[in-house]
């Protein structure tokens, strides 16, 4: 295959008051190992036409042109060719920062120190992963976004040293069933990484439209979860909801998580445990709570008759080879079917029986688990649309049904579900202070989830899951700093497991949150009108300022608040940086003109650093 392509780019803009378009000149030139390099402007940006075997029946195309409208330009490759083929395309870090990408369990920020080796970009259990989308956006204003028909993997750094490679293979978790094989991919170019992003949005990722409950966005959810894991009762949880009252404490709603049921997928009260659980759930309301429960889309095989009736129905997803048989967290030596919500007729069946559960119980609202394609039996049937989309399809398929359900519910799982107005939350995070998974993550994570248009963020629980162990006093309290300019909070460790001191301190960060909570609205509104994150990067208000891009540990709410907790186990202050503008210090009112760095910004126990733009 040989190819000389080169490409000026379009200088007219035809349309009113457009943004300026960005020229650019681009080559492509075949390699001596019969790849092609792709410049821009003399800059060399990556290696593609990467191809694995000979040239027969494949065919290989790059189109270049500038848009009016937006001002920006447009490289668009693609490949096509039979099934057994591998198509692999390279793309140059540089010197750059860069951002999105799949959520990950190790979630560093920018994205470029971490390393993926021929990872399949799928929402799947593994690494966190339950968003992922085919987003890269880079410092220097251009992004990378790959078509969904593409079997898709991606590779940090081993296939070529400092390069993002995109790798199409029909091959699992992708349906061996495909006719064919394509990579196809846009990459746009832009001023800064901020109109960039924006640009995305508006072409390709989406927006929400509408925005979550508010007394969830004001007040904490209570959840059992980390406290008591599978161990509630009735008395457990009465208990719970007593501490909760007599504390003081607001609440959004009580959270019943988990082995509530006679078995997992049931969908009916284990009455040994919950002898009334509609007069419990009085009982707690009475309190001032409202109540919500776990479900997720598992039926284990032990779980009679609704497992039985589910298969003969063909309500479970099957494999290619016919078989129900997945797999999942709670399996407890029972093997589980998941249940096929691209198909209508299961989505339709398990809405009825979460809707009796919610009429019988009177139950306010639930949290949706789970979700990702990978609990799927491998490699997945799935209903509706080209096979093209599987296995992704069930993702969204899942989250769409259980979406109707209202804006108190939560989910955890995305892929191209950006438009749904409901809480998305943060895979588990454990109770350890780095990045394995740590306190350190939950910034990056949130940074991460709000660029692949996930901007209606609901944290984990303050303090991690606590499987190791339980959160200590200091990581408890740095945990809840940090969750204050988020979204929202959600307790399942207490304060008061602690000492008077955390209690106290607990008390005024929850209530600061509140205090903020038309902010946080007002950010969410924002995101419906335009697109933009409820919490940026803090480079989003000057993308050119290169301190500000690669900084990790900051974020901001809206565009006028910036948050920069303590995530560094026994410090009492921290460098801040502050990019352009008239900061008022939410501690001790002085006014700081950035762009600057703060060094050993004083930061005891008690201390959340955070600043206001003024105007």
């Amino acid at each position: 295959m040989k190819l000389l392509l080169l490409i000026a780019g379009a200088t007219v803009a035809l349309c009113a008051v457009p943004r300026a378009p960005i020229t650019r000149d681009v080559a492509v030139n075949e390699n001596d190992d019969g790849s092609f390099s792709l410049t821009s402007d003399g800059v060399y940006v990556g290696t593609i036409g990467r191809k694995v075997g000979d040239d027969s029946d494949v065919t290989f195309n790059v189109e270049a042109a500038a848009d009016e409208a937006s001002g920006g330009f447009r490289i668009t490759v693609s490949w096509d060719g039979p099934s057994d083929k591998i198509f692999e395309d390279c793309i140059d870090f540089g010197d750059n920062q860069w951002f999105a990408g799949p959520e990950q369990k190790e979630q560093h920020w920018p994205i470029q120190n971490s390393k993926l080796e021929k990872y399949s970009i799928i929402s799947k259990e593994a690494d966190n992963a339950a968003v992922s989308e085919r987003y890269w956006l880079n410092s220097a204003g251009a992004y990378l976004i790959v078509a969904p028909e593409v079997p898709l993997f991606v590779d940090y750094h081993n296939v070529l040293d400092n390069h993002l490679c995109l790798i199409a293979e029909v091959a699992d978790p992708y349906s061996t069933r495909r006719t064919h094989n394509n990579l196809k991919y846009d990459l746009w170019f832009f001023e800064n990484a901020k109109v960039a992003h924006q640009h995305a949005v508006d072409t390709y990722l989406g927006k929400p439209t509408g925005i979550p409950d508010y007394r969830m966005i004001q007040y904490p959810i209570w959840s059992t979860w980390a406290r008591y894991s599978r161990e509630i009762d009735q008395d457990s949880l009465w208990a719970f909801a007593n501490e909760i009252k007599d504390s003081g404490f607001p609440n959004a709603q009580f959270e019943i998580d988990d082995l509530w049921e006679v078995c997992y997928g049931s969908l009916f009260v284990d009455v040994r445990k919950l002898p009334d659980l509609k007069q419990l759930v009085q009982d707690i309301k009475s309190l001032g709570f409202r109540v919500a429960i776990w479900t997720h889309p598992f039926i284990n095989k032990d779980c009679e008759p609704w497992y039985s009736e589910a298969l003969g129905k063909g309500y479970l997803v099957l494999n290619e080879e016919g078989n129900p048989d997945s797999t999942w967290w709670n399996n407890n030596g029972s093997v589980p079917g998941y249940i096929d919500f691209t198909n209508p007729e299961a989505a339709e069946w398990y809405s009825s029986r979460i809707q009796n559960l919610i009429d019988t119980y009177d139950i306010d609202t639930i949290k949706f688990d789970a979700g990702e394609s990978s609990w799927s039996p491998q490699i997945p049937v799935q209903n509706g649309l080209d096979i093209d989309l599987h296995p992704g399809h069930i993702v969204q398929s899942y989250v769409r049904t259980v979406a109707k359900f209202g804006p108190a519910i939560e989910i955890r799982s995305g892929m191209r579900t950006q438009d749904l107005p409901v809480f998305i939350r943060m895979v588990d995070k454990d109770t350890y202070w780095d990045f394995n998974n740590g306190l350190a993550t939950l910034v990056t994570t949130l940074l991460s989830m709000n660029l692949n248009g996930y901007t209606l963020v609901l944290p984990d629980m303050i303090g991690g899951n606590g499987y190791n162990e339980s959160p200590s006093k200091e990581l408890f309290i740095r945990w809840l700093q940090a969750n204050v300019f988020m979204p929202t909070l959600q307790y399942s460790f207490v304060p008061w497991d602690h000492d008077d001191e955390t209690v106290e301190i607990s008390r005024r960060y929850t209530h600061l949150h509140a205090d903020y909570a038309d902010t946080i609205v007002a950010a969410m509104e924002a995101s419906v009108k335009d697109g933009t994150p409820v919490n940026p990067p803090i480079w989003w208000l000057d993308p050119n300022d290169q301190d500000a891009l690669a900084v990790n540990d900051e974020f901001l709410l809206g565009e006028k608040i910036l948050a920069a907790p303590v995530m560094v186990e026994g410090a009492v202050s921290r460098d801040v940086y502050l990019p352009r503008g008239n900061w008022r210090d939410g501690n001790t009112g002085d006014l700081v003109q950035g762009p600057i760095w703060l060094r050993d910004y004083p930061a005891p126990l008690d201390v959340l650093p955070y600043f206001t733009l003024e105007d």
